[in-house]
């Protein structure tokens, strides 16, 4: 039932209208030979024909202008302003949840909660959502994750120290404690002890109480794997080493964006099947997409984390010091690794559609590829937080 005085997103098209028309309605697809068919847009930017030269970025027809400058050289998909109607409520509606329902942040964290826009950021990433009511399925969880990665990782009381009893206590409010009845109510307690706490026990019930039981124990996976790859970052930083670059790429595939475009179908209001989900190739599209998404925050925060206390480790300043390569030149070689990802990710996802042309299958890829655009552009048009290194 729509939403009274709530327009639909204008990038949003019929959700099944590619169904049965194969891969070539749903997917952008990789660049290269063979694959033009796959487009629906124009040219990604920061994409070169073949032995042409290089030429001024170009831009999709019917997109407007956007705060902020892309990272020269980066491949990626300029998409529509996500619709500022739905940008407007949920950002009222996630401010209300934060302050009113679980107390998340103390008055002075307020201009930073704002300027996170986190909105924009999810209205950006779903556009299939088909409520307001689901976008803010994935941004209370959106919330909830940076929460806790704040509060006990990073510049807002965290650290690496006993990280480990902190996270798997946080990951009882997604993934609750089956005991007996002498202590389950110690734990039960506990959940409102703290912040992090309250925000995902808060956002896992609203998730939980539209997704289904396997969407529900998919997402709790991929925070254990968040989780996972938080307490190797963590441990790193205990005894100031400097991972290898592929040891950091493999802790970056589990401290990634994956649990965001995981519940993509979630939000979507439908459910991509377990088994499709367990595929082997969708597992890998959905880990090139994460990946992928996750190199391009290192890229955009790099100057913030720089400015931050302490030193934070991250693709280019890894790539610097274990390749001895200067600032800029580890920099570049990190946007390098980004766009062979993401060729990567299109190459991989246009080939599943191909081999497994399932409905619902093609609907979920379509909406990773989505949230990847929609990652993107947060990122770049988020000046609020994030600005680039003078490299160019």
């Amino acid at each position: 039932m729509p939403e009274p005085g709530l327009s639909s997103p204008p990038q949003a098209a019929d959700p099944f209208a590619a169904a049965g028309s194969g891969p070539a309605q749903v997917l952008r697809g990789p660049s290269g030979l063979g694959t033009a068919g796959l487009f629906r847009v124009s040219p990604p930017q920061g994409a070169a024909e073949p032995d042409a030269a290089p030429a001024a970025a170009p831009v999709a027809e019917a997109v407007a202008p956007v705060e902020g400058i892309p990272v020269p050289g980066l491949y990626f998909h300029p998409v529509p302003e996500p619709d500022p109607v739905r940008v407007a409520e949920v950002s009222r509606r996630i401010k209300e949840w934060a302050v009113d329902e679980v107390d998340l942040f103390p008055e002075e964290w307020e201009g930073q909660f704002d300027g996170f826009s986190v909105g924009r950021y999810m209205v950006a990433c779903h556009p299939d959502a088909p409520t307001v009511d689901h976008l803010m399925l994935a941004t209370r969880l959106m919330v909830a994750e940076n929460a806790v990665d704040d509060c006990y990782c990073e510049d807002h009381g965290g650290s690496p120290v006993g990280l480990g009893g902190r996270l798997l206590l946080a990951h009882t409010a997604l993934d609750p404690l089956h005991t007996t009845a002498e202590y389950a109510p110690g734990w039960a307690e506990s959940l409102g002890s703290d912040a992090p706490r309250r925000a995902y026990h808060s956002a896992m019930r609203y998730f939980t109480e539209t997704a289904t039981p396997s969407q529900a124990d998919r997402f709790r996976h991929d925070m254990a794997r968040l989780h996972l790859g938080y307490l190797a970052e963590a441990a790193w930083a205990e005894t100031d080493h400097v991972p290898e670059v592929w040891e950091y790429l493999a802790m970056r595939q589990f401290n990634n964006f994956r649990p965001c475009p995981t519940i993509t179908d979630s939000v979507g209001g439908y459910e991509l099947p377990a088994d499709l989900h367990a595929l082997p190739a969708t597992q890998r599209v959905i880990a090139l997409a994460g990946n992928a998404t996750t190199i391009v925050n290192d890229l955009y925060s790099y100057t913030k984390e720089l400015a931050s206390p302490g030193r934070h480790l991250n693709l280019p300043v890894v790539i610097s010091e274990r390749e001895g390569l200067s600032d800029r030149d580890g920099y570049l070689k990190a946007v390098e690794v980004h766009n062979e990802l993401m060729h990567a990710f299109e190459a991989e996802a246009a080939a599943l559609a191909a081999a497994c042309p399932a409905p619902q299958l093609l609907r979920f890829l379509r909406g990773v590829a989505a949230w990847v655009d929609g990652n993107h552009h947060w990122h770049q048009t988020n000046t609020y937080r994030y600005s680039l290194p003078n490299f160019w």
